[in-house]
């Protein structure tokens, strides 16, 4: 193999890589283990993780509840041991899951068509942004600072080497999008406008008026959504150009960050430019109803240099498991459970507002995430919390250094009442501890 590719020898193969990130010894396992070693070791490990645990973390992670059918479905062999439709005649099971999935982002976002899912939210937005750009040929973008910090880091990652120069735009004092700001820094080089709502704030962040200011000056307007259950309850964004979905929330477990399944929806005269796959309804010479890959312009088809996007595959069992969860629930399942979110949070920030020193951070509507500021640093909060088996907010100065001791507070249908006022008690404990014993 040396020889075919024309090295002479393994370190004349890895010369490109520096000699400080070389592996010179051997990895510090412990083992080597027989099977059910491995499988005790596994157990130990489980028992430590946050098994039992009430969570108020969110960030573009949400817990939810999830019908036990969900995963009953999504593992039968059909489903679980798929690979790429590409042959209709024998994928027809999969091409329908896959027609189903895209329907249903298209009824929550209020948008014309949809593609089979992408990797995940942050992945999704990033291709619209370079579907945009392929649409008005412009390659300055203005993202709103309030998008999920790691969402920007994904997106600066694509734009790196693709020519775009992404800007960000400050947030307000209610944490919604500065329009002035936005208003100073659109131009006639302005490919597209990108927005999340609910924000990474917590903050309802999307009006007609964005769309309106962007189109303005020929941009596009890209609305990405985090936090899906909240398009249960939360008005859709209609009129944006091109919405960026993370569902999450619709029937996968937070599983320590994945997998995911995000989605992109637009409308139908931007189709041609929509990345990844694409299921189509066809009928045959006889009428008889199917299902095919339509209108996809991708590397591993024909038209290679105009392909779309450089994703090869998608989140088939993840989408299929959001289909699945969605289709349970239904348009009044996933109202009502957008109503108790919407319920439960406001409950906890009422309660959280009584304990001396801690005031609201952004003075917004917010479906179920909100910001508060707490009397102590957020992180010396959180280990109380935990000693509490509560896992706490998250800081956000992490990402944001002027928001000092701001904790971004998520509260999801799975909390119960007595979960809320455990945490609140516990909160209020750990602000009004001597520092010594936090």
């Amino acid at each position: 193999m040396l020889s075919s590719i024309g090295a002479k020898s393994i370190e004349d193969l890895f010369s490109s890589i520096p000699e400080r990130f070389r592996l010179r010894e051997a990895l510090k396992l412990p083992g080597p283990y027989s099977e059910a070693e491995i499988i005790q070791y596994f157990k130990e490990r489980a028992r430590e993780s946050a098994v039992g645990y009430t969570s108020f973390l969110g960030a573009g992670v949400y817990n939810h509840l999830r019908s036990v059918i969900t995963d009953v479905i999504i593992q039968r062999g059909e489903f679980l041991t798929s690979y790429t439709p590409y042959q209709a005649e024998i994928s027809q099971g999969t091409l329908q899951a896959i027609f189903e999935f895209q329907t249903l982002i298209c009824q929550l976002t209020g948008q014309e068509v949809a593609n089979a899912s992408m990797w995940d939210g942050s992945t999704a937005t990033a291709e619209a942004v370079l579907m945009a750009e392929r649409i008005v040929r412009r390659r300055r973008v203005l993202v709103a600072r309030s998008l999920h910090p790691q969402y920007r880091d994904v997106l600066k990652t694509y734009a790196r080497h693709s020519g775009l120069s992404v800007e960000e735009i400050p947030f307000a004092g209610d944490g919604t999008l500065d329009r002035k700001a936005l208003d100073s820094a659109l131009q006639d080089d302005v490919a597209a406008v990108v927005v999340q709502s609910p924000n990474f704030f917590g903050t309802i962040d999307y009006a007609p008026d964005l769309a309106e200011r962007a189109h303005s000056s020929g941009a596009l307007l890209i609305v990405v959504v985090t936090e899906g259950v909240s398009l249960g309850l939360v008005r859709p964004p209609r009129e944006a150009d091109i919405v960026a979905l993370e569902g999450q929330s619709f029937g996968l477990a937070p599983s320590y960050g994945g997998p995911f399944v995000g989605a992109i929806a637009t409308h139908e005269k931007f189709v041609r430019q929509l990345p990844g796959r694409l299921a189509g309804l066809a009928y045959d010479s006889q009428g008889r109803r199917g299902y095919v890959l339509t209108l996809a312009t991708r590397e591993q088809h024909i038209r290679r240099e105009k392909a779309t996007s450089n994703i090869c595959t998608n989140q088939a069992l993840c989408a299929l498991a959001a289909t699945v969860h969605l289709a349970l629930l239904g348009k009044e399942g996933l109202r009502e459970m957008a109503e108790q979110n919407l319920s439960k949070a406001h409950f906890a920030l009422n309660e959280l507002l009584k304990i001396p020193g801690v005031r609201l951070g952004f003075d917004a509507p917010f479906f179920n995430e909100f910001t508060v500021v707490l009397p102590r640093p957020v992180d010396a909060v959180n280990r109380h919390l935990l000693r509490e088996g509560i896992i706490g907010p998250l800081a956000l100065n992490a990402s944001y250094p002027e928001l000092s001791n701001h904790a971004l507070v998520c509260v999801t249908e799975v909390a119960a009442r007595s979960d809320i006022e455990k945490f609140v008690s516990a909160l209020r404990m750990a602000v009004t501890l001597p520092q010594d014993r936090q």
